[in-house]
C-alpha cells in the first residue's frame, strides 16, 4: 500500500506532544499503523522533546505537587470507568472487529464503542465512535455511496479524514486507503466517491461541517455534525 496523503508536520509534532485532541489522535493512531513515514517523523519530534527536556533546569516542586498528580490520575481512571459502565448500561455494543464488507476495524479502535449506522444524506451515514477516554470526542466512521458526490462544505476547525475502504477525490486530490486527508478552518471541499466501491472513512471534526452551497444549505439543519 502506498500512502500519497500524510499528517501535517505541525499535527505530528502534536501528537508527539500529547497535545492533539483525544479524536484526532485517535485518526492519528490508525494512520499511524500503515505510514512508516510519519511513524519516522514522530519519532524524530519525540527525539527532539526529549532533548530539550534535558536542556531544562530542574525546578523544585511544591508541596503536595505528587499527591496532586496522584489524585488527577486516578480522577482520569474513575471517568473511563464511569464511561465506559455508562455505554453498557444503554446497549451500546462494542466495536464489532468486522467492518461491512469483511474489512476488520483498526486496532487502534478496538477499545472503542461503535453507535449504530444512521442516515445522515443521500447515500451516506455514519456511526458514531465514543471513546474511553473522552466520551464528548466528535469521532465516527462515514459510509458514502459508490459515486456519491459529498456536499461542498467548509470546517469551523480542522477535520481529520483516514480513508480504510474504497477512495475519493477532491479539489486536492485523490485519496485510497491509508491516505489521510487534513483540511483547516480555511478550506472548503466537495469529496466525489470512485465509481467502483463505498467509501469507508473515521472522520475526526474538530468544531464541525459548515455546508455550503443550495443543497448543503437546505440539509445542513437536519445533519448534525
Amino acid at each position: 500500500m502506498t500512502i500519497h496523503h500524510h499528517a501535517t508536520d505541525e499535527t505530528l509534532m502534536r501528537y508527539a506532544a500529547g497535545q492533539l485532541p483525544a479524536a484526532p489522535a485517535r485518526v492519528i493512531d490508525v494512520h499511524l499503523s500503515g505510514c512508516p513515514a510519519c511513524r519516522a517523523r514522530v519519532e524524530q519530534f519525540e527525539a527532539l522533546g526529549g532533548a530539550l527536556l534535558e536542556q531544562i533546569e530542574p525546578a523544585a516542586m511544591s508541596p503536595g505537587a505528587f499527591a496532586a498528580v496522584l489524585r488527577a490520575i486516578d480522577a482520569t481512571d474513575e471517568k473511563i470507568t464511569k464511561t465506559v459502565s455508562s455505554l453498557s448500561s444503554v446497549g451500546c455494543a462494542r466495536a464489532p472487529a468486522m467492518l461491512p464488507g469483511g474489512i476488520g476495524l483498526p486496532e487502534a479502535l478496538r477499545d472503542c464503542e461503535m453507535g449504530p449506522w444512521r442516515w445522515i444524506g443521500i447515500g451516506v451515514r455514519a456511526s458514531v465512535i465514543t471513546l474511553p477516554e473522552d466520551s464528548e470526542a466528535r469521532l465516527m466512521l462515514l459510509r458514502v455511496g459508490a459515486g456519491r458526490k459529498l456536499p461542498e462544505h467548509g470546517h469551523f476547525g480542522t477535520e481529520f479524514t483516514q480513508v480504510l475502504v474504497g477512495s475519493f477525490a477532491d479539489e486536492f486530490g485523490r485519496y485510497m486507503p491509508g491516505d489521510l486527508s487534513e483540511m483547516g478552518h480555511e478550506i472548503e471541499h466537495q469529496p466525489i466517491v470512485d465509481q467502483e466501491c463505498e467509501c469507508i472513512c473515521l472522520a475526526a471534526l474538530d468544531g464541525g461541517m459548515r455546508l455550503t452551497g443550495f443543497f448543503g444549505r437546505l440539509i445542513q439543519p437536519f445533519v448534525k455534525l
